[in-house]
């Protein structure tokens, strides 16, 4: 809780937003534009403490919106309690908030290798998907968020001509 001045009574604080850092970050490691861990963009990761909850909010969203893209055509989560549970038993952080596709996304690149059944999780692949192998459509999905978080970068991001004092976005 905390006090607002502007209606004279205690209101409960916004829910702070949480990072989508899974610990995988190449943007500080490798200099990439985007990390190939949360897929933020190399700005958002540096300022990512300083940003408002709105602003947090929208890049998660954004992140939101490509994840849910690309792994609902070739998933289906049957049982979100099951992907939860697997994703504590192996430690790997996500965040409750957003679409259990999202958690599905930091399993498959933290915990691929400790999946011995993906039905075990909560999840199936899709008919069209049923033969793939697991690693190689991971990384085919990998590869698509890459590009997809690129091409929005390069369209949205990198043409804005930065105003006076507003941070700009590396190239």
């Amino acid at each position: 809780m905390r006090y607002n001045n502007r209606v004279h009574s205690f209101t409960p604080a916004m829910k702070a937003v949480k990072t989508p850092c899974i610990g995988i970050c190449s943007t500080t490691s490798l200099g990439d534009r985007v990390c190939r861990g949360c897929k933020r963009y190399a700005a958002e990761v540096i300022h990512w403490n300083s940003y408002d909850e709105t602003a947090k909010g929208a890049v998660l969203a954004r992140i939101e919106q490509l994840v849910v893209q690309l792994l609902h055509s070739r998933f289906q989560i049957t049982a979100p309690d099951r992907l939860r549970a697997e994703l504590r038993r192996q430690k790997i952080p996500f965040n409750p908030d957003l679409s259990a596709f999202c958690w599905l996304h930091n399993l498959l690149k933290k915990g691929l290798d400790g999946i011995d059944r993906l039905e075990s999780c909560g999840v199936r692949l899709r008919p069209a998907h049923a033969a793939s192998d697991l690693a190689s459509l991971s990384a085919q999905i990998d590869e698509e968020l890459l590009r997809l978080s690129e091409a929005h970068f390069d369209r949205y991001i990198a043409p804005i001509k930065q105003a006076p004092g507003m941070r700009s976005f590396p190239a």
